[in-house]
């Protein structure tokens, strides 16, 4: 049976047709409430499995159900409608590592959003889960993970390392075969940059189709383990956490001819090591089309998955959730890739759907503030387990309901030397270290600049200063003047 639906989930990758035509996951078999190899058992209180798909540097407004009109996200619009939408979700703490600490633990890092593995006290969610008979699964290719003692696996039943995305010390040769010379313009060039790509070359040089690509693995493994596990006594959480939209930006061809005709080089490698001020005005444009073409690749790979979901007839008593951990910079004010300096909404924002079997929720749209550390609260409650109060945010699922309005006044982010508050009106964000001013501080008026284009601390100089003393209290720091 595995065979049989990793080869449907995945027959159309090895084709490399050249068509903008991208396949939707159906859905067919959870509206007719059939189910071709039965119904996972459950005994949790709401009878409900869990699934969370984590993906890396995707940005919110990159998606049609959040507004674009440009990238082509068909599967996620498609779960989106049958889902409930969180418009105004943010981070705690950035980037990868930071943010996954209050994942998998439900407790806010600030003010220290520093890269930390998962100490032997976090109680995390896989965890609690397992304390409550759940069968809990980890598939990964987010390698960050796995560096030494870094310790996310830790209370997972089983865990999945899907090798060699970005730097990942994977292979090892044949080194000097690899030239990244031949991927990137001379004026990208850098030592830096060169050691990264020659290692992405090396870990990439056996892909012969899309199937082999990471995301793609990543997605075809999270089927697999489903079948093996769907029919176990207890019920099951799965995690799923795919690198992907993260640079590299190297979508399969077909993917990026949905963007454009011709790029400069027939495999336009960018990815992490580019020096932001060598990136000219003319680079821009295709940079943005290469992350275009791997974000919708990711929705792909992610319907495919949706549709192995499908055939398993798991839609009718699984939770589903996606969310990312952070966005990116694409040339706003010269920032190319994720900025601290520019803690604004590119970055910040985080894409949440939440799926429920229950169809009262579809199309649901919730302006509510969620912060990442409602996450595991969040999905507690989803699944009717309310005897862990380990977790600093809340279950922000009593909004969807009707039960509340809203949750938080406010919400905090850090991000390297920078902290930044944000309410239902304004958005503040500075330096909190005193030795990096870059952007800030920055006053957006959020109710008149959704897209926080325009700095407009000068003219309320009042709100700015009440802001930053918000900030002060949360972050328990004498922040510098910046003014």
């Amino acid at each position: 049976m595995i065979e049989a639906l990793t080869n449907l989930a995945f027959a159309a990758t090895e084709q490399n047709k050249e068509t903008e035509e991208i396949p939707v996951w159906s859905g067919d078999l959870r509206r007719e409430g059939k189910s071709r190899t039965g119904t996972s058992k459950s005994s949790t209180a709401k009878g409900l499995n869990l699934i969370v798909i984590v993906c890396d540097t995707w940005r919110a407004d990159h998606f049609g159900c959040y507004g674009s009109t440009r990238i082509k996200t068909p599967n996620l619009d498609k779960f989106a409608q049958e889902s409930t939408l969180f418009t105004n979700a943010y981070a705690d703490g950035l980037p990868t590592i930071p943010a996954r600490r209050v994942y998998h633990t439900g407790k806010s890092i600030l003010p220290d959003a520093r890269w930390k593995p998962l100490a032997n006290d976090d109680i995390t969610l896989a965890e609690v889960l397992k304390n409550h008979d759940f069968t809990t699964g980890f598939i990964v290719d987010t390698y960050h993970h796995f560096k030494p003692d870094y310790n996310f696996h830790k209370g997972y039943d089983s865990w999945q390392w899907i090798r060699g995305q970005e730097t990942d010390l994977w292979k090892s040769g044949p080194r000097e075969e690899f030239n990244p010379r031949d991927h990137m313009p001379d004026h990208l060039w850098n030592e830096g940059y060169d050691n990264n790509m020659r290692q992405y070359l090396m870990n990439t040089q056996h892909r012969k189709g899309e199937g082999d690509y990471f995301c793609a693995r990543t997605c075809r493994a999270a089927v697999e383990w489903l079948e093996q596990n769907m029919n176990n006594r207890n019920p099951f959480m799965l995690w799923m956490d795919m690198f992907d939209p993260h640079e590299p930006w190297d979508a399969p061809p077909r993917f990026q001819k949905m963007y454009r005709d011709e790029y400069p080089y027939e495999r336009y490698l960018f990815g992490y090591g580019v020096r932001a001020a060598d990136v000219r005005p003319e680079d821009l444009p295709v940079i943005r089309d290469l992350y275009a073409a791997e974000v919708t690749f990711s929705d792909y790979c992610i319907g495919q998955f949706l549709e192995g979901v499908v055939q398993l007839g798991l839609m009718d008593n699984t939770v589903i959730v996606f969310t990312s951990d952070h966005g990116t910079h694409l040339g706003e004010q010269g920032c190319v890739q994720k900025t601290p300096a520019l803690l604004n909404s590119a970055v910040a924002q985080l894409p949440l759907i939440i799926k429920h079997p229950d169809a009262q929720f579809a199309g649901k749209r919730i302006d509510a503030l969620v912060s990442a550390t409602d996450y595991m609260p969040t999905f507690l409650g989803l699944l009717g387990i309310d005897d862990y109060q380990g977790a600093d945010g809340t279950n922000v699922w009593k909004v969807a309901e009707g039960e509340v309005s809203s949750v938080h006044d406010r919400l905090f982010t850090v991000f390297g030397r920078f902290g930044a508050v944000r309410d239902n009106e304004w958005h503040y964000f500075q330096h909190i270290k005193g030795d990096d001013k870059g952007k800030g501080p920055c006053l957006y008026d959020l109710k008149n600049d959704p897209e926080e284009k325009r700095n407009v601390i000068k003219e309320h100089p009042q709100v700015a200063a009440q802001m930053r003393k918000q900030m002060e209290n949360r972050l328990g720091v004498e922040l510098p003047d910046v003014r």
